[in-house]
C-alpha cells in the first residue's frame, strides 16, 4: 500500500531532524573542518546522497545548525544580567545555575557551547591573544569579574583569564554531556566558586 502524502512529509521531516540533530552533536565533536561530509553520512546512518537531498553542501547544513545554536539569546541574557543593580557575586551564582539547569535540560545548549567553542578556534586569524577573547560573552563575563574584584568577592587574577577558565569548565562539561553517559554535573555551587572568593 503506497503511503500517503502526510505520512510521506513526516517521514521527510523526521529524517531531516535527525539529521540535523546527530550532524548538530557530530560538528560540535569535530569542529566545521575536521568534518567530512562522507563521515558524517556515515555517523547519521544514511547515504551521503540522501544528505545532499536535505542539504546542498556542509555549509548549508552547518549554517543552519550554528543558526540554531548561536549565542546571541545568552548573550542578550548576560547583558541584562551584566547591568542588574546587584552585587557581582549574585550575578556569577545567577549564572551559574542558569548554566547548570541547561546543561541539565538542554542536550542542544550543550552542543552550542562545543559548537560556539569550536567556532572560535576555527575562526580565519586565530593566532594571537588579542583574537582568543573577541567573543561578547567572554567581555561581559571579564565587566562582572572587575566589578566582584572591586567589590572584593572574587579571586585575584587577570579578568579575562578568569573569564576563560570559567567558561572553559562550562565547555568540558558540555562535552561530557554529549559524549558521555556516566559522569557526573558540576553543581552551580562549585561553577560560580571558580571566580568567587571562598565565603566559609
Amino acid at each position: 500500500m503506497p503511503k500517503s502524502r502526510e505520512r510521506c512529509q513526516e517521514i521527510r521531516e523526521a529524517t531531516r531532524s535527525k539529521i540535523i540533530h546527530d550532524a548538530m552533536l557530530y560538528f560540535a565533536r569535530n569542529g566545521f573542518a575536521g568534518t567530512r561530509i562522507s563521515d558524517l553520512a556515515k555517523h547519521i546512518g544514511i547515504g551521503q546522497g540522501t544528505l545532499y537531498v536535505y542539504f546542498k553542501s556542509k555549509e548549508e547544513l552547518f549554517n543552519e545548525i550554528y543558526a540554531l545554536t548561536n549565542y546571541s539569546e545568552d548573550i542578550k541574557n548576560l547583558k541584562v544580567l551584566a547591568r542588574l543593580p546587584i552585587s557581582a557575586g549574585k550575578k556569577i551564582r545567577k549564572l551559574s545555575k542558569s548554566i547548570v539547569v541547561h546543561l541539565v535540560q538542554d542536550e542542544t545548549y550543550a552542543a552550542k557551547v562545543a559548537l560556539n567553542t569550536q567556532m572560535t578556534f576555527e575562526k580565519k586569524g586565530f593566532v594571537s591573544e588579542e583574537t582568543i577573547y573577541q567573543s561578547e560573552l567572554y567581555q561581559i563575563t571579564e565587566k562582572m569579574i572587575i566589578q566582584g574584584q572591586k567589590e572584593g568577592s572574587v579571586v585575584d587574577g587577570m579578568p579575562m583569564k578568569l573569564a576563560d577558565y570559567f567558561w572553559g569548565v562550562v565547555y568540558l562539561y558540555s562535552l561530557k554531556k554529549l559524549f558521555t553517559t556516566k559522569y557526573q554535573l558540576i553543581s552551580e555551587k562549585d561553577l560560580a566558586r571558580i571566580l568567587l572568593k571562598d565565603e566559609t
